[in-house]
């Protein structure tokens, strides 16, 4: 089902194209004029030469040096703009992949599976088709962390409902969200983690420069250079003193230039693309926050920078930055050298901006990845709004009711909803013929679990549940690396869940056809046993089975296990599917006409 927002991205989509082409055209003008004025500035340049007058040699050189920096000035303001648009185009046009199920660009966290989870790798959370990749919408390393983290544990219920406010907040925001992630886009291209590399900088104390005197003479130069310049007007010696300054300085940056390349590398790779991050750090402090929790991230950034926008103190460093690399053009790097010792002008700098912020800056990347994952709930909010955020609490005893349930990651069309009511049973006993629902209904409320928890809307019209440890026994598999058959790794993992349902009192577990791995009757007393073991340590949730001898400790334990199937019909010879759960045992089941199906008769005798 295709929403309404979606008209929203295909209209940013075409107005950004044509927004692209136009500053295509402005950015080829552009280069031209920089081409005329390197030739036409080359020749103004040799005449003046040619007049042998310095004043005017000097002038035509500084006029070309100042034009010519203008429109690189100007270059590189249409391709940040450029960038800025294309990175907006390719936000938009992934919402509109993911809707046609097209892979997500952003990370599906499969450096996140653990098959030792207890719930993960059941539920598909992580790696491609995973609750991960339908959710994330995170750029930063920080992000995608925290987002799994999320995933992989629930918190208490408050912070769930600050989670759902700022979420709610943000959905209703579309133009700011997907600014915010066209603003760090950039991190796609680049897998670097930099906070860490960040840190690495502020941290690293090999990073000094010269001495007192050094630092002194470096804050003079300009304007010793400026009155010499200004005194050679009117005598003319002192262009002589003006012009051996000049060499002179240039000869100590080049003598110092391994120095300088040192300080630069530390920082260049850390600090490049700050400015980008200044930019989405801009964009939270600009914006009016309603939600509890959007003010208290907003306050944070604040509290780590002594009350400075953060924006504006990134983009000091990466001016800085940017402004140490003019070393890298030869020649406007060798006149600030002359005129200005630049290049030790900006080391100085960099170092004075470490010292006035240390590492409690690195906080706000934390702050920022938040943002990020509360962005990422936010978009699935808004492409799914029939969706609902559901009440959630704490609670010692586990519940769970929900109506019109659906599993998030199976597209609406085909998608089956079912209602459930935890009502007088603590563990919900499900039978029913092969392929008919039941291991996808548990996944269904194990993955709208999670999803709640992390604080997002969940697929269905209502849910409420408390906050409980979920632990899952459905895809069990033997393993040659450590040598376990199936069904030894089937004890390992029920004994996992045994042991937390005994140990944690609030687990809620779900648990899809026990004791596959071993012969039918063993399996059927094995798995009786293991659900009284289940019903002695007052545990809670569901267990799926084909064994319909089970149903009847419905009876054995009243008001403790409660009965519900999923069946089929029989047509013509055709099986039909509805995938609805109904109260009570199944008594229909399909085995023989599935093989009867592939050409195989069973005798019923």
């Amino acid at each position: 089902m295709v929403t309404p927002v979606f008209n929203t991205y295909r209209k940013n989509i075409a107005d950004t194209q044509t927004q692209l082409i136009r500053l295509r055209r402005s950015i080829n003008i552009n280069s031209l004029i920089r081409l005329a004025a390197i030739v036409g500035g080359g020749a103004a340049i040799f005449g003046a030469v040619q007049s042998e007058q310095v004043s005017a040699v000097m002038v035509a050189f500084f006029a070309v040096i100042i034009l010519f920096t203008g429109l690189v000035w100007r270059q590189s303001r249409l391709e940040i703009r450029k960038t800025a648009l294309e990175n907006f185009l390719a936000v938009n046009e992934n919402e509109i992949n993911l809707s046609e199920g097209e892979p997500n660009r952003y990370s599906n966290g499969a450096v996140f599976a653990d098959s030792r989870h207890p719930y993960s790798g059941d539920l598909d959370l992580f790696g491609p088709s995973s609750l991960f990749a339908m959710i994330n919408r995170g750029a930063t390393p920080q992000a995608n962390a925290l987002l799994a983290e999320w995933l992989l544990a629930p918190t208490d219920a408050g912070v769930v409902k600050a989670r759902q406010q700022a979420v709610g907040e943000l959905a209703d925001d579309c133009t700011w969200c997907q600014e915010f992630q066209a603003r760090l886009w950039f991190n796609l291209h680049h897998p670097i983690d930099f906070k860490r590399q960040f840190a690495q900088f502020l941290s690293n104390s090999a990073i000094s420069f010269g001495n007192r005197l050094l630092r002194f003479y470096v804050k003079a130069v300009p304007w010793l250079m400026v009155v010499l310049i200004i005194a050679a007007f009117f005598v003319p010696v002192f262009s002589g003193i003006a012009v051996f300054f000049a060499i002179v300085h240039l000869l100590a940056a080049v003598g110092c230039g391994r120095k300088v390349n040192q300080v630069a590398g530390m920082t260049d790779k850390a600090g490049r693309l700050l400015g980008a991050f200044a930019a989405a750090f801009e964009l939270i402090e600009n914006r009016e926050w309603r939600s509890q929790r959007g003010k208290e991230l907003f306050s944070s950034l604040r509290s780590t920078t002594g009350g400075s926008p953060v924006s504006s103190i990134f983009r000091e460093l990466a001016v800085l930055i940017d402004r140490l690399d003019y070393r890298l053009n030869m020649l406007v790097g060798a006149v600030l050298n002359m005129m200005a010792l630049w290049d030790f002008r900006q080391v100085y700098a960099l170092i004075e901006w470490r010292k006035k912020y240390g590492t409690d800056i690195l906080h706000a990347f934390d702050a920022i990845a938040e943002f990020e994952v509360l962005g990422s709930l936010a978009a699935v909010s808004r492409n799914h709004p029939d969706w609902v955020f559901p009440t959630v609490q704490d609670s010692t005893e586990p519940f769970l009711a929900a109506q019109a349930l659906a599993h998030p990651l199976i597209p609406a069309d085909n998608a089956v909803a079912n209602d459930y009511q935890m009502r007088n049973h603590r563990i919900a006993l499900i039978t029913g013929s092969n392929m008919a629902g039941k291991s996808t209904f548990l996944r269904t409320v194990g993955t709208n679990a999670v999803l709640a928890f992390c604080g997002a809307p969940v697929c269905g019209h209502e849910m409420h549940l408390s906050v409980f440890h979920l632990i899952t026994y459905m895809r069990i598999a033997d393993s040659l690396n450590e040598s376990t058959s199936t069904f030894k790794a089937e004890l390992n993992r029920i004994q996992t869940v045994l042991q937390t349902v005994d140990n944690q009192r609030n687990t809620f577990f779900l648990i899809d056809e026990m004791l596959r791995g071993t012969n039918s009757v063993d399996k059927y007393r094995g798995s009786k046993a293991i659900i009284k073991k289940l019903i002695n340590y007052g545990g809670v949730g569901m267990v799926a089975t084909h064994d319909l001898q089970l149903a009847k400790l419905a009876e054995e334990h009243p008001g403790v296990v409660h009965n519900f199937h999923f069946d089929i019909q029989v047509l013509d010879g055709e099986m039909l599917f509805d995938y609805k759960l109904k109260d009570g045992a199944c008594t229909v089941f399909n085995a023989s006409l599935l093989l009867k199906g592939i050409g195989v008769e069973v005798n019923e005798n």
